[in-house]
């Protein structure tokens, strides 16, 4: 029994390995993790001293333990039961593909890749870019807000950029859980996206099972109280408008509500608008071919990249002009219902649209647009300055929210004038100034936010017009 044994060295390696790894796996590993996790709830807790809405336990479980919690809802069960039955296949087989849709859906949040890391890239980005701005009094929209109500931001879809720049100006409330298309669905895209607690949807070839699975997964998230933020357009808007509501996520969020619950759901509207569309080109090419499906060439977007970083290096980069964000007036859940006791989910996506309209910021540049626009096409700087300042007195009347630099009207629209110009949108010649060759789509979807807005009837419910707005970094 205590015979020296001779073993080869390729052996005592091997067996020296496997105890290693056996160790690592039942002792070592556990309390490395017990020990990170603690510190983890640590910072949590203090993290949630300073955001006006705590982050929830829900979205802090282990994604694994989530993916299991949904796959075996009694809806998803039997959402896989009608799946077998109808596909003609076994339950094996359709609670296998379940799994796949749960797995693909639900997200892996990171308190340390979601305020550390993306709030910083947000923040810096939004910096970089544009002037960004907040509407004035728009911070007090949430605090008025209970605590123990679910809260939905419904937004207006401008620019890829919009994940980021609502990001950074929430990241003193809330950590916000997205609903991101296919597009996101790339590496090293999807585990950064996945780990800030957003979580896939897919807008074409879903099948009623995977429409279960999303649905039970975006109910369990809005019972636990998980910030929520979507955009019901589905896409970006090509034509610089706000669009129609596609009723998906809405209808799951109002098909399991139940009025008489303890927690409501609020939906709060957000309109952005920008004086440069990074996406601009694409979007208006994408409106005239029809075709939605955007690619963008890896090569295209490097040499533009570096096109930016290049100027920054020399010093000759300009900021592309204001991004403006602005909040409307909230819809309880809850007390929509009431006073609507039949009102389908129409309803509530058209007075969210209309409250989201009613809210989207007018900046310089499509002022300057929508001044072109009623001026005819071509116009004297004179006559652009009193087509402008009539579009802005309509504005102030129809109680929309302004922003003019230093408050002045003619400072705001000849810097978007001088903007559209840089830009060969307008062109100036013998002291008139008209539309650039080829460039009538460009103007008519930077102007179209303008025109909209002063389509619309004035909002029901009472809201101040913003004239100046601070800085985001002052607010």
């Amino acid at each position: 029994m205590f015979q020296t044994v001779a073993v080869p060295y390729w052996l005592l390696v091997l067996i020296l390995l496997f105890a290693a790894v056996t160790f690592a796996s039942h002792f070592l590993f556990p309390s490395v993790r017990w020990f990170f996790r603690r510190r983890m709830e640590r910072a949590v807790e203090e993290l949630n001293k300073r955001l006006d809405r705590p982050i929830q336990p829900f979205k802090l479980m282990r994604r694994q333990d989530n993916v299991i919690r949904l796959i075996y809802d009694p809806h998803v069960m039997e959402a896989v039961a009608e799946y077998a039955r109808t596909e003609g296949v076994p339950r094996s087989v359709a609670f296998a593909k379940a799994k796949s849709y749960a797995r693909e859906i639900v997200p892996g949040f990171s308190t340390a890749a979601y305020f550390g890391f993306a709030i910083w890239v947000a923040r810096k980005l939004s910096q970089a870019f544009y002037s960004v701005q907040l509407g004035g009094g728009d911070s007090q929209t949430l605090r008025g807000i209970d605590n123990k109500s679910a809260v939905v931001f419904v937004m207006n879809h401008r620019s890829n950029m919009d994940y980021v720049l609502v990001t950074w100006l929430a990241a003193d409330r809330s950590a916000l859980s997205y609903a991101v298309g296919e597009w996101a669905r790339v590496w090293p895209l999807k585990a950064l996206i996945r780990a800030m607690g957003a979580y896939f949807i897919r807008r074409r070839y879903s099948s009623p099972l995977y429409r279960a699975v999303l649905a039970r997964y975006v109910q369990m998230s809005i019972q636990e109280g998980v910030t929520q933020a979507m955009f019901p357009e589905g896409g970006l808007s090509l034509n610089g408008t706000v669009g129609p509501a596609k009723k998906g996520l809405l209808h799951y969020i109002v098909r399991d509500f139940n009025p008489t619950n303890e927690r409501d759901v609020v939906f709060v509207p957000v309109a952005l608008n920008y004086d440069r569309v990074l996406e601009d080109r694409i979007l208006i090419s994408a409106s005239e071919t029809g075709e939605r499906r955007f690619r963008v060439r890896l090569r295209e977007a490097a040499g533009w990249i570096w096109q930016l970083i290049w100027l920054k290096l020399r010093g000759k980069f300009h900021k592309f002009g204001y991004a403006a964000v602005c909040y409307g007036a909230p819809v309880s859940l809850q007390d929509f219902m009431t006073n609507h006791p039949n009102a389908s989910t129409e309803a509530l996506a058209d007075t969210l649209m209309t409250r989201i309209r009613a809210a989207v910021p007018l900046l310089p540049v499509p002022l300057a647009a929508a001044a072109m626009v009623r001026a005819g096409g071509s116009a004297t700087m004179a006559t652009l300055l009193e087509k402008g300042g009539a579009l802005i007195a309509e504005a102030g009347e129809s109680r929309a929210n302004v922003h003019l630099p230093e408050g002045r009207a003619e400072t705001a629209l000849k810097s978007g004038i001088e903007a559209l110009i840089l830009r060969g949108i307008l062109e100036e010649k013998d002291g008139t100034i008209h539309i650039g060759p080829g460039q009538d789509s460009t103007l008519g979807f930077y102007a179209a936010s303008v025109l909209q807005r002063l389509a619309e009837p004035e909002p029901e419910v009472e809201q101040t017009p913003t004239v100046e707005m601070p800085d985001a970094s002052e607010t």
